[in-house]
């Protein structure tokens, strides 16, 4: 039962996936993670950035504990780019690789970002082809949902960071697959530092970015998948909005490091 959960569930986000990277001609769709949103994190962002603040946030809010400047830094599961952009820019890592299934979307990143020591590489998380030891930081920002083999991803990691290096990973399952997840954490090799439940954060996320959410839902889908588009998004009365208020979902936050 589990696993056809599963299928269904990737499908519909395969699904999904491939229609934002159809329609979204003019890259309005930068970021497709749910928010961050809290009192003490105050971020000053340039105009063109405010739109994306709260899914901008969820990044900022780990980053903030790692040293990131002059670090070589990969972003497994990079999307349409935008957070590995921000951070790019905003942190100065020495190199940045975004690695992506989706060929539409690495054609996409490489076409609308610009900075010379950011580059998009089509791959598969559970099948890294980075070199052993040759990265400083990987980030893994709700992604890792979609992934069938998630020991084989944590294999990989291990695999590909440095050692000292870490890993900041954040993303949601149902409530009772999260025993199954900590126990892959602990066979992964690699160790908890800081361990955090943001459903508050992100809920909290979800109801202010509420209005352009659905703004941008009318835009770009045709009336019939509306629904559809609006659970995806997370917005207010949907059923993905639902699960994370009743705690059905929970998000979670981790760094972790290679000793």
């Amino acid at each position: 039962m589990t696993s056809i959960k599963f299928n269904i569930r990737e499908s519909l986000f395969k699904i999904w996936y491939f229609y934002v990277n159809k329609v979204d001609k003019n890259a309005e769709v930068l970021f497709m993670n749910y928010g961050y949103s809290s009192d003490d994190q105050k971020l000053t962002l340039d105009q063109k950035d405010e739109m994306n603040r709260y899914s901008i946030q969820l990044y900022s809010h780990f980053t903030v504990d790692v040293s990131i400047k002059d670090k070589d830094i990969v972003e497994v599961g990079s999307g349409r780019g935008g957070g590995l952009n921000f951070i790019t820019k905003t942190f100065k890592p020495k190199s940045a690789i975004g690695v992506e299934l989706d060929k539409r979307a690495i054609t996409f990143c490489n076409n609308h970002y610009t900075q010379d020591n950011l580059n998009f590489i089509h791959g598969d998380a559970q099948k890294l082809t980075l070199k052993n030891e040759s990265c400083d930081i990987i980030l893994n920002v709700e992604s890792s949902h979609r992934y069938l083999d998630m020991q084989s991803f944590l294999g990989e990691v291990y695999r590909a960071l440095r050692p000292g290096g870490h890993f900041l990973f954040t993303d949601f399952r149902y409530d009772y697959e999260m025993d199954e997840l900590n126990q892959q954490l602990e066979l992964s090799g690699l160790k908890v530092i800081k361990e955090r439940n943001i459903n508050k954060e992100v809920v909290t996320a979800l109801e202010l970015d509420d209005p352009r959410k659905r703004g941008l839902v009318k835009k770009l889908t045709p009336k019939f998948l509306n629904k559809v588009a609006l659970n995806f998004s997370g917005t207010i009365g949907s059923e993905t909005y639902n699960q994370f208020v009743s705690n059905k979902y929970i998000y979670f936050s981790y760094i972790l490091t290679k000793i």
